[in-house]
């Protein structure tokens, strides 16, 4: 995002690799953190301002006419507002009207099949609006009559089963909250930074309170044959049909067929009247409108786990079958496209998330990973959801390299880009969870860069 909250040009980013010599200077100015230290010399001078993609940070420097607009009362401090329920559905200001979904042209040759990112550096805690929720399609979306949608469970069951809406929200319902990451986040910074700001290199990431009937229960109802099931088929109703095979021990997991999210129901671009919730796996097996559950002995080698969604190895070879979204973490603010307006105090904030459970730590480096310091987790910490960390940063006014690295409860390390292409390769596109990297310059501007 420009000043003054409006959204910046897109433009590729200069000086993409970064010298050792500049990573020795970045070092050098190290990293304070007394948190005391921080805000007694915050208050006692003038706040550092930053321009974001949410809200405008601070304002300008308040003074004599801050505090004359104080005493003189503005109109509408004056005068009665707009009655209650003005709004039969309530919408943001018209002064958020920037933080927006954003598509990234030319991405897909048809838009029934692209992408909106979700403005990650706008947002504020852990939740995901509705509104703003990732979007990606194979076929486009349909808004479909929950009167006439079914759901079928069939295959290695002693009774297979058609279900009404009304039938499974009559059922015993969970609601928990999960994050939903597609597996080509990240794709388009595999091999160099393409993108300006987290809008669009971590954007199809969302995560939201999602509520339905566990499909463990279901297939229950069902009479699943647990001694031949290895894997379930999730299919859509949407053009593409869209199918993938989910194995039997997730499926009666914590697998929820859900109606509901962020306490309404779902929106129709993400799934509405029904959609399937895999926790900690890519968004693809999410299924959408999803329509039947057939229960198989083996992966049923769909288009979408055959020939895409695969990962292509520094052998020739294809890794198949992906589901786990690994640990993962990026710094939202300050990040690229944004500008430090003025040396002082910053709060480095951003999320982390883990496919394997809860994250248990992550670290922070304002020097290009020379040094890091761990942050504060914010609650709740919660398994294979987002998780909001913060750190308090003093900026000198001189050039930084802002990183964050995560650990989850089972020890994994985010991995460092030259550590992921060892093992991948450079022909990767899908399930990048690399250290992103931000350079703040002397001037402020925040950039996307890579280190390796």
């Amino acid at each position: 995002m420009g000043p003054k909250g409006k959204p910046g040009r897109l433009q590729p980013a200069p000086e993409n690799f970064l010298s050792a010599d500049l990573i020795d200077q970045i070092s050098k100015q190290g990293l304070d953190n007394s948190r005391r230290q921080f805000l007694r010399q915050s208050f006692a001078t003038a706040s550092a301002a930053l321009v974001s993609g949410g809200a405008l940070a601070a304002a300008d420097h308040p003074g004599a006419a801050g505090e004359e607009a104080i005493i003189q009362l503005p109109q509408h401090s004056k005068t009665l507002g707009n009655p209650v329920a003005h709004l039969p559905y309530g919408l943001p200001s018209k002064h958020e009207a920037y933080l927006q979904r954003r598509e990234s042209p030319g991405l897909t040759r048809r838009r029934e099949s692209s992408i909106a990112f979700t403005p990650l550096q706008g947002l504020f805690g852990i939740i995901t609006p509705s509104g703003l929720h990732f979007e990606r399609h194979h076929a486009g979306w349909h808004d479909i009559d929950p009167a006439s949608h079914r759901l079928m469970i069939n295959g290695l069951v002693a009774t297979p089963k058609v279900y009404t809406l009304g039938e499974l929200m009559r059922l015993p319902s969970v609601s928990r909250m999960h994050f939903i990451e597609c597996g080509a986040n990240t794709a388009m910074d595999w091999a160099n930074p393409a993108v300006p700001s987290v809008q669009y290199t971590h954007g199809m990431l969302s995560c939201c309170e999602f509520t339905g009937v566990p499909l463990s229960l279901l297939l229950e109802d069902c009479g699943i044959d647990k001694s031949a099931a290895k894997f379930v088929l999730a299919e859509g109703a949407d053009g593409a049909s869209l199918t993938r095979s989910i194995p039997i021990e997730f499926a009666l997991d914590d697998v929820i067929v859900a109606w509901g999210m962020n306490g309404e129901m779902l929106r129709p671009e993400n799934g509405y009247p029904l959609r399937l919730i895999v926790p900690g796996a890519q968004g693809v097996s999410w299924v959408k409108w999803l329509r039947r559950i057939e229960v198989g002995d083996a992966p049923f080698a769909t288009r979408e786990e055959s020939t895409q969604y695969i990962d292509l190895m520094p052998d020739g070879l294809s890794r198949q079958y992906t589901l786990i979204q690994e640990c993962k973490s990026v710094i939202t603010s300050p990040s690229g496209g944004q500008r430090l307006l003025d040396r002082g105090f910053y709060n480095i904030t951003g999320l982390a998330w883990s496919g394997r459970g809860r994250i248990a730590r992550v670290d922070v480096s304002v020097d290009g990973g020379r040094n890091w310091t761990t942050a504060r987790l914010e609650s709740p910490v919660l398994p294979k959801c987002l998780t909001r960390f913060n750190l308090d940063w003093e900026w000198q006014g001189k050039p930084a390299l802002l990183q964050s690295r995560a650990v989850d409860e089972t020890g994994y390390v985010q991995p460092k880009i030259s550590e992921l292409r060892s093992v991948r390769g450079t022909r990767s596109v899908y399930h990048n969870n690399a250290i992103q990297s931000w350079r703040v310059e002397a001037a402020g501007e925040v950039i996307n860069v890579q280190i390796s």
